[in-house]
């Protein structure tokens, strides 16, 4: 599990090899959202629906996990548990059941995971692509649940899923959104020792593969990627990351008693120059922080691009008007363009600037996720357009990136303006952008 996934979510693992069980304290409520957003977390949910006979549970269920009722949920083989309280302010001890994989199911499981690193990076980037799933049910390995799957158990003695077992499952849907490993303890495997296990046999099969004679008059350089991929555990370690600096460094002063040459603007390079300096810290504090190795790497900025990016930098009158004109905005459109920078940067200033039409699939989702997050009859009227969605007879609306986030606008004097950072659901940016009044 990440720092930044334990940082957030307040999960807390037991490091000791072979380590069977995890616990994640209580989240805090989930108001204008939906509970999952992963496909694999909303098969888990499918899994809930489809089992529960009282659909009135459900929904206590939903609201108890929304108003953050459930505390610390622990994970462990086979099995979820959590204290639930009710809408009386009882507690309640509930539990779900899975049923664990067999060793010949672990073992199949092992054996395709293994012939596919794509599969292994993707868990490790939190990750449950479609193919792995689909593969493992190739194998005779059914990882996510089904209908009647999810056996329930609470001390309020329901027969069926309770409330208080349902707001557990869907709590749990917020964690497996995060790590696909929660799901693989369930099935009877913590991280590590599944880790261990791959690597194991990885290291086997790359010594069990035949050599072969060489055809070609030189042989190729390096190593194979599966060959690097198996002795990685047995290399020496990294040396540590260098420690980030207080602040950005100080340029040189161009203040000298020499004329400048005829055509250069003295201000205007040393705000070049300190803008300089900030970004080449920004990269390094990224590059410095936890997980910066999962993030994709961005596209290169535009002229037009990194000219609203300077102007986030307060550069003064007359720079921001060279950074306007050369740029092709105006003034207001530059000062438009600089508050969705300000807000995220290149993704934020492409959704400002963009209008495109998204994949039926990631539409569908975000229907999903907009009906899960409001009762029926609270539920928002939207217009859709593309990627843009506006909230019916209001000011306010949400539009999708291409990074799969959304983004809370508003207009104000005619013209719609970003008025918050991306979430991940349309919900949540919903809830900002009309909160925004």
């Amino acid at each position: 599990m990440s720092d930044a996934y334990d940082e957030e979510y307040g999960g807390a693992s037991n490091d000791a090899p072979g380590a069977e069980e995890r616990t994640f304290a209580a989240l805090p409520p989930a108001h204008g959202r939906g509970f999952a957003q992963s496909w694999w977390g909303q098969a888990w949910l499918k899994a809930l629906e489809d089992t529960a006979l009282d659909l009135q549970q459900l929904k206590a269920g939903r609201r108890l996990a929304r108003a953050g009722s459930v505390g610390a949920v622990s994970v462990r083989p086979g099995r979820i548990t959590a204290v639930v309280q009710g809408r009386d302010g009882t507690p309640h001890r509930s539990d779900v059941l899975l049923q664990e994989l067999s060793e010949d199911e672990w073992d199949r499981f092992l054996g395709m995971a293994v012939e596919r690193a794509g599969h292994i990076a993707a868990l490790l980037d939190r990750e449950m692509p479609p193919h792995l799933v689909e593969d493992a049910a190739a194998a005779g390995v059914e990882l996510l649940p089904g209908i009647g799957d999810l056996e329930p158990e609470c001390d309020c003695d329901a027969w069926d899923h309770c409330g208080h077992t349902a707001a557990l499952c869907y709590q749990l849907a917020r964690l497996l959104d995060q790590d696909p490993f929660v799901l693989l303890l369930m099935r009877g495997r913590g991280e590590r020792a599944l880790l261990d296990e791959l690597q194991v046999r990885s290291l086997s099969q790359a010594d069990a593969q035949p050599a072969t004679e060489e055809t070609h008059d030189a042989a190729p350089e390096g190593v194979s990627a599966a060959q690097a991929y198996a002795e990685g555990a047995v290399l020496p370690p990294l040396p540590p990351l260098p420690a980030l600096p207080p602040e950005p460094g100080l340029p040189p002063a161009l203040d000298t008693e020499t004329e400048p040459a005829a055509g250069l603007d003295v201000a205007a390079l040393e705000f070049l120059a300190a803008q300089t300096a900030v970004e080449a810290y920004r990269l390094l504090a990224d590059a410095l922080a936890s997980g910066h190795e999962r993030q994709p790497v961005g596209r290169e900025l535009t002229a037009n691009q990194d000219a609203v990016r300077l102007a986030a930098g307060a550069p003064g009158e007359e720079i921001t008007a060279r950074l306007a004109a050369g740029s092709g905005r105006d003034g207001d459109a530059l000062a438009l363009a600089v508050r969705a920078w300000e807000y995220g940067g290149q993704a934020a200033l492409s959704v400002l600037e963009e209008e495109w039409t998204p994949r039926q699939e990631s539409l569908a989702r975000a229907r999903a996720a907009l009906d899960a997050a409001w009762e029926e009859d609270e539920r928002p009227r939207l217009h859709a357009a593309d990627n843009r969605w506006t909230l019916v007879d209001a000011d306010a609306q949400v539009r999708h990136g291409r990074d799969g986030r959304w983004w809370p606008y508003r207009k104000e004097r005619g013209r719609w303006t970003p008025t918050g950072p991306a979430a991940k659901d349309p919900a949540t940016a919903l809830a900002v952008a009309a909160g925004s009044e």
